[in-house]
């Protein structure tokens, strides 16, 4: 597992590479915090070759959230496979993310 992060169009774009898991959690949100404790306003999470998600790593990506949320900020999945957005749809979280299919648009489309 792997999270690469750039800047693009004044906002961060973190691409998270591999299964979001038990194991890989801790490194996601170590990863993460560094972002949170910068105050970072916008995060496009780009999901294209995240191949597996288990619960903790959806505690993880929802603590991620709060976390923004608490200095307003605000963050997109984008790119996601079809089972794994089934995951969010199964457990009622595309309620509470903002899910857009294509990076290029969850970027030109933050407001």
């Amino acid at each position: 597992m792997a999270v690469k992060i750039e800047e693009k169009n004044n906002l961060t774009v973190c691409y998270i590479d591999g299964e979001i898991d038990i194991n890989t959690s801790p490194d996601i949100k170590k990863a993460f915090e560094k972002l949170i404790a910068k105050k970072v306003p916008k995060i496009v999470i780009n999901l294209a070759k995240v191949t597996y998600v288990d619960s903790s790593g959806l505690a993880t990506l929802v603590e991620i959230l709060k976390n923004m949320r608490t200095y307003g900020g605000r963050m997109r999945l984008t790119n996601m496979a079809h089972k794994i957005k089934s995951l969010f749809e199964i457990t009622k979280l595309e309620k509470l993310f903002e899910i857009i299919e294509d990076e290029a648009e969850a970027i030109t489309t933050f407001i």
